[in-house]
């Protein structure tokens, strides 16, 4: 098979649809995704370039061509990258802590990006870095990197209707009462002059649910899924509760620097349906080194 290519072979009740309403409904394409290939004439019935106006016929083969060459101001830098799953339209990494995700005016390179482009280039792979999702750069875990157009458009859409479902495991501190519930809290930036996020009531919806997985000493190792995904949620909404993250010196009130150098916050999990196949992808990381000997410390 041709990964360069989507194919979908149009059923009974497809017989006298418009091609335009196929490429929408049945092959969840982007309206801007089906100009770009209207403009680059890759859109195809049965191997012949046909208009989006064409009607479909029961049997029909619809394919379209997502490849596209394209180019990325991002340096390839050897900066070694766990990788979880990769396939033609998809890279998921383990990020490890310390490290930023995307080049930013403070650090244009060393970043998980930089390290990215080149593991693709080594392979010949001439994608781009589609991020779908970020993380802080003292969060560790499971990032997701589209390969193509499509694959981020699908994900993103699958992001805005919850549909990607993402847990997080900390280590904070203090013992719960309430071992499980949901924080419904809106959240804010209340100044332009700090990255610092708040609970207020003029922020933005946030929701994170939580479970309390082991009673430590003076500490609790915690599940947490997000529903929504502000900056900086999860340490904002546990901070709030009187549960700060370990090692949080953003949010946190205590110096944790005996115990852990950053904040102890690890995405471990991510599930979500694969854009091309419709299958459920799982996907599941241990909790780092410096986690893990935490952890140890604050056995009861």
């Amino acid at each position: 098979m041709n990964e360069d290519y989507l194919t979908y072979t149009a059923e009974k009740a497809d017989d006298g649809v418009k091609l335009d309403n196929i490429l929408k409904s049945r092959m969840n394409l982007s309206r801007r995704l089906i100009t770009d290939l209207k403009k680059a004439k890759n859109i195809f019935i049965n191997n012949k370039h046909v208009f989006t106006n064409a009607l479909v016929k029961t049997g029909d083969v619809v394919s379209v061509n997502i490849y596209k060459e394209e180019s990325q101001d991002i340096e390839p830098e050897n900066i070694p990258i766990d990788v979880v799953f990769e396939d033609a339209d998809l890279l998921i990494v383990n990020k490890m802590p310390g490290i930023v995700v995307h080049p930013t005016k403070g650090h244009p390179n060393g970043t998980l990006s930089n390290g990215i482009i080149y593991y693709l280039r080594q392979k010949d792979d001439k994608s781009i870095v589609r991020l779908v999702n970020r993380l802080d750069r003292d969060t560790s875990g499971l990032v997701i990197i589209a390969k193509n157009k499509f694959t981020h458009q699908a994900l993103a859409k699958e992001l805005d209707s919850n549909e990607i479902s993402k847990k997080y495991i900390c280590i904070a501190h203090g013992n719960f009462t309430q071992k499980s519930g949901t924080i419904d809290l809106p959240i804010g930036r209340p100044s332009r002059e700090t990255i610092k996020r708040e609970v207020m009531t003029s922020g933005y919806k946030a929701v994170t649910h939580y479970k309390v997985i082991e009673d430590l000493d003076e500490a609790s190792l915690v599940e947490l899924r997000l529903e929504t995904g502000k900056t900086h949620q999860i340490r904002v909404h546990m901070s709030y509760i009187g549960h700060p993250i370990f090692g949080d010196t953003l949010y946190g009130t205590a110096d944790d620097s005996r115990f852990i150098n950053r904040q102890a916050l690890h995405a471990y999990m991510l599930e979500f349906n694969h854009p091309r196949y419709g299958s459920r992808v799982r996907l599941k990381t241990e909790i780092p080194d410096d986690m893990k000997s935490l952890l140890l410390k604050l056995k009861v």
